[in-house]
């Protein structure tokens, strides 16, 4: 099984996914213009890298501190996708990220360190 981490809280909006064997990414500027089509881009992402929906067991959610529009639009399609398609979501911290090993999440996930469903966003002042 796949799971999708979405992390818009810093300067790029990424999209990563981890399977057992393998690992894709992609990022975005962390703008405007891409905040208007963020759902286009993470379809264009699955459909790129051959991922259905369908095999993503978990979301994965920066919930900050950051840019407030980055978090509220991750959230709000995170949300979305799991409520429509049955997926766990889990948010996480920035400051749970270090030298963008994002793996480090997936880690933090299996030894139960992130609530399941449980969201806070934090934003920057």
């Amino acid at each position: 099984m796949n799971n999708l981490i979405i992390d818009a809280a810093k300067d790029k909006i990424l999209f990563k996914i981890i399977s057992e064997d393998e690992s894709y990414t992609s990022e975005f500027p962390n703008d405007r213009e891409n905040f208007d089509k963020f759902t286009q881009l993470l379809f264009k992402f699955f459909e790129e890298k051959k991922i259905k929906i369908k095999n993503v067991k978990n979301i994965f959610i920066n919930q900050g501190p950051g840019k407030f529009s980055g978090i509220r639009i991750s959230i709000s399609v995170a949300k979305a996708l799991c409520t429509t398609n049955n997926i766990d979501l889990y948010g996480f911290s920035s400051d749970q990220i270090f030298d963008k090993d994002y793996k480090e999440i997936l880690n933090l996930y299996k030894e139960g360190v992130l609530k399941k469903n449980l969201i806070k966003p934090i934003y920057s002042s």
